[in-house]
């Protein structure tokens, strides 16, 4: 391939890559804007999306329809529908975005092998794009999980960060005499700066406590939803006291010490295993680096007594 073509075809790539990345970012900021308008308008509850065809962006609509084909392939289980809500991508426009994600990865992927069978002079092409194919082809089906999940775990070391604090605040509210959904309405307006996380969560549960719901059954849904143990026994504790009754700050404080007790074995366990650690290199790097210095003199000085007895005779 003359160099001519090759130039030819690098600035081919760059420029459609450049065309496509513009126009996604024109299409996410036209759909978050609209997003924007319709929370005003409508605040959503969150649940399952349902993508529809959008006059306005219907190459966006239908990569999103192709990437929930293809989650409902992978994903038989129901899983990334878990993690979407653990992630806390409940709007439409975020899974819109998402599902576009998800099916415009394989062609990307693609597109790239495409470009290095086309401007590559490596030996042996033959066998290495098809390797190439294959890598790129289970990476384009696994790399969405695992980004997805990632986020998820992310998120949940997040509220579980927040969950002693939210137990404080709820004593103190509960102290100043509200009941159980005042003092979670009050963190849902107060609260938003301290505890972020958990109350944007706290808010769709507002929102369905408004609509009717039983506040056992929305705690126990997002406890099973979230899948944090600390907030699952914060919740647990509201749903007892608030279906039998009874004091509120002593199971409150108990629960508070489980979770106290909970975390200092954990951080035991991240000390041991930081230790074993540095353990490690220590002795990979520090202890050569310190037999060097301490017994290098010894060495050579025996290394020249030896030089000059040698020369002697």
């Amino acid at each position: 391939m003359s160099p001519t073509v090759f130039a030819g075809l690098v600035a081919a790539a760059i420029l459609v890559a450049a065309v496509a990345l513009g126009a996604v970012a024109v299409l996410v900021m036209r759909v978050r804007t609209e997003a924007q308008i319709r929370r005003r308008l409508s605040p959503e509850v969150g649940g399952d999306v349902v993508i529809d065809e959008r006059a306005d962006a219907p190459l966006l609509s239908t990569m999103a329809r192709g990437g929930r084909a293809l989650e409902g392939v992978i994903d038989a289980e129901g899983e990334s529908a878990r993690l979407l809500l653990q992630a806390g991508w409940r709007g439409s426009e975020q899974r819109l975005l998402w599902y576009a994600f998800q099916a415009a990865l394989p062609f990307a992927l693609g597109g790239l092998v495409l470009l290095f069978w086309v401007t590559s002079d490596v030996h042996n092409k033959a066998l290495v794009v098809p390797l190439l194919a294959l890598a790129a082809a289970i990476l384009a089906f696994l790399l969405p999980r695992w980004i997805l999940r990632s986020v998820a775990s992310a998120r949940q070391r997040r509220i579980k960060n927040e969950v002693p604090l939210f137990i404080h605040l709820l004593l103190l509210l509960f102290e100043a005499g509200l009941s159980t959904r005042q003092a979670l309405a009050s963190l849902v307006r107060e609260g938003g700066g301290v505890l972020p996380e958990i109350g944007r969560e706290l808010e769709l549960a507002i929102r369905q406590l408004e609509a009717g719901a039983d506040i056992g059954e929305v705690m126990k849904n997002l406890s099973e939803t979230l899948d944090v143990d600390d907030l699952t026994t914060v919740f647990a504790v509201l749903r007892q006291v608030d279906r039998y009754g009874g004091e509120i700050r002593e199971p409150l404080l108990d629960a508070l010490e489980v979770i106290e007790e909970r975390r200092g074995l954990d951080l035991r366990e991240k000390v041991n295993l930081l230790s074993g650690r540095m353990t490690v290199v220590m002795v990979g790097f520090f202890f050569p680096a310190l037999l060097a210095f301490v017994a290098g003199p010894a060495f050579v000085a025996i290394i020249r007594a030896l030089g000059q007895v040698s020369g002697r005779e």
